[in-house]
């Protein structure tokens, strides 16, 4: 073998900011520009994956031009559905429009592709290897029937695949794949149907075009039009994820994947397929305050069913079924360059004491827009006797680091109390325990005060540090002080000065080195300061910071938990629900805060 052939490069992996999700509620499908699903877990988000080319399985489904192209790419308003596009080398134009499809089967994934070209003649490739549990099991027991209708299994899995009825075993790989020719304004529907038994056992496939039809329907009773908010597509698009990622059970899962580096060669991959309380809580109040009631309502329905069960033991983070999160565990796969591939999230074993704040914060927004059960008031008073019982023991914090008493969570819950106090009398004067709520509340703040006020005034992370952090934000923009509180404007200032980099803000500073060398800066944290600096009437930096933040995600406009703001590329999982949670927030709130209008 000769020195060229040994230093031939790997092939290049797109970066994060490429991919585009399509997610349907119970799991969720990343798609490359190379026309390859590269990431999908199935049956649900916290399966194993059958489609895993992401973290380096060999596991792929491709449907794309064969010859030499540029791409681009863009979602259908208000929806998950994604439409690759590509220019050939002799000027054809083909298109590919990819969904899962509505209403979602909780049991069996539907992938929707239909490929067409729009100008002139393509060559198509379709090339089809799904690997169960993680691309440990092949696929066997191949079968075509008579209408071209292939069917085969992986591990526990079946498999259905219409509209390719001329594929072929693939020879020396395993798997199917084909080749076809389409003309101008020609197309082809392709389905895979991917779930548990023996896919010839199943039902007759529903034709393409009603799952279609199905599908759009679907996505245009869901996503309400946001005419009034900043970057109406943006803030629509955000609420579009949000819906994806959000079950019908109600659990929001943090993102749709694992495994994907915070930091390279940091070992910073974590598994985020699950539903975070405090996520939840931000998807929640952000829904309802964008005036979509379905979503927030699914959160009210989740959080609910949690406290009523758990009460002051809530976990931090549960599967998408309430269940327990598994514990960490590796898989066999290169992983994403950069970082190890793993499962399961130690997160479990965590006390949160601020989740209990948030959920007041959602409950509150529920029982403002006349949302509010009997179940859910219930569960709100459940989380009022947690932080009782609870508020003085250390916990985990909003950025699951060790058990201190931080200052952002006592914050946290002062907000949630007054918040839910103030519901409550609105919506029933005579109700009895709003003095012991706010009573509770004032206790919480006096103790805060006492141990997380820098000696400059503003608000520090513990009593044993004297960092600021973006996270204290909070306290004054959701109302466990007044936002013009001299803690609140000493925090901001501090924030702006210390956390911010060419206008991204990170969360706080770990050590002496320069902030981006240290991590990403968080998203989530830029959305919490331009809304401060919009309440605080700082126009120019509020729309400036939000701007920014907006435009730090990719072509498919999807954020990650970070975004490294010198190479202008997106770090961690995706899509990162909390984030888009306050993007839609910030898009919404900025342009009724900088107009003077209350916080509904």
């Amino acid at each position: 073998m000769s020195g060229a052939e040994h230093a031939r490069p790997g092939p290049l992996v797109p970066t994060l900011r490429e991919y585009a999700l399509l997610a349907d509620g119970e799991r969720g499908a990343l798609v490359g520009p190379h026309g390859d699903v590269a990431w999908l877990c199935a049956p649900r988000f916290e399966d194993p994956a059958v489609l895993s080319a992401l973290l380096g399985g060999r596991s792929r489904y491709r449907l794309a031009p064969l010859a030499r192209s540029v791409w681009g790419g863009s979602y259908e308003p208000g929806t998950l559905v994604w439409r690759n596009r590509w220019v050939t080398d002799d000027g054809a134009v083909v298109q590919c429009r990819d969904a899962l499809a509505l209403p979602a089967d909780p049991d069996r994934v539907v992938l929707l592709r239909r490929i067409g070209v729009l100008r002139g003649r393509a060559r198509v490739v379709a090339d089809l290897d799904p690997r169960a549990g993680f691309d440990r099991e092949g696929v066997r027991a191949e079968h075509r029937d008579d209408d071209g209708t292939w069917t085969a299994r992986t591990g526990d899995l079946g498999v259905r695949w219409t509209g390719a009825p001329e594929a072929t075993r693939s020879g020396r790989r395993d798997g199917l794949t084909t080749a076809f020719e389409l003309a101008e304004g020609e197309q082809r529907d392709l389905v895979l149907e991917i779930g548990p038994g023996d896919p010839r056992s199943w039902s007759r496939p529903v034709p393409a075009s009603v799952r279609w039809q199905e599908t759009e329907a679907e996505w245009a009773g869901r996503v309400p039009a946001l005419d009034g908010a900043w970057s109406p597509p943006q803030a629509r698009h955000s609420l579009a994820v949000l819906h994806g990622l959000t079950s019908a059970a109600g659990a929001m899962v943090a993102a749709a994947t694992t495994s994907l580096p915070e930091r390279f060669d940091g070992h910073e991959d974590y598994d985020y397929r699950y539903a975070w309380v405090r996520d939840q809580c931000y998807a929640g109040v952000a829904a309802y305050t964008a005036g979509d009631d379905r979503l927030g309502d699914s959160a009210t329905r989740f959080l609910t069913a949690r406290l009523l069960h758990d009460g002051p033991r809530l976990a931090p983070a549960y599967t998408a079924d309430g269940d327990p999160v598994p514990g960490p565990g590796r898989v066999d796969l290169p992983g994403y360059p950069g970082a190890d591939a793993g499962t399961g999230n130690q997160v479990r074993t965590q006390f949160q004491l601020d989740s209990f704040g948030e959920a007041l914060q959602v409950f509150a927004a529920a029982a403002r827009r006349g949302r509010l059960d009997e179940e859910g008031e219930r569960a709100a008073r459940v989380a009022v006797e947690a932080i009782t019982q609870r508020w003085q023991e250390p916990d985990a914090g909003i950025w699951e680091l060790g058990d201190r008493q931080w200052t952002h969570s006592k914050l946290a819950v002062v907000a949630g109390l007054r918040a839910w106090s103030a519901a409550g009398r609105a919506a029933s004067p005579a109700r009895h325990h709003d003095a012991s709520v706010l009573q509770l509340a004032e206790q919480v703040l006096a103790e805060a005060t006492r141990t997380g006020l820098h000696p400059s005034g503003r608000w520090q992370r513990a009593a044993d540090d004297e960092r600021v952090d973006a996270a204290l934000l909070l306290g004054g923009l959701r109302g466990a002080v007044p936002l013009d509180d001299p803690r609140s404007l000493d925090t901001l200032a501090a924030v702006q000065s210390e956390l911010s980099v060419d206008g991204y803000v990170f969360r706080f500073r770990h050590d002496a080195r320069p902030l981006p060398e240290a991590e990403g800066a968080f998203l989530l944290c830029s959305y919490w300061t331009a809304m401060t600096e919009a309440q605080l009437g700082q126009p120019v930096s509020a729309v400036s910071r939000l701007e920014k933040a907006l435009a730090a995600a990719g072509p498919p406009q999807l954020f990650s938990e970070e975004f490294d703001p010198e190479q202008h590329q997106l770090r961690g999982n995706l899509p990162q629900g909390f984030v888009h949670a306050l993007a839609l927030e910030a898009c919404v709130r900025v342009p009724d805060l900088l107009a003077g209008r209350p916080l509904g």
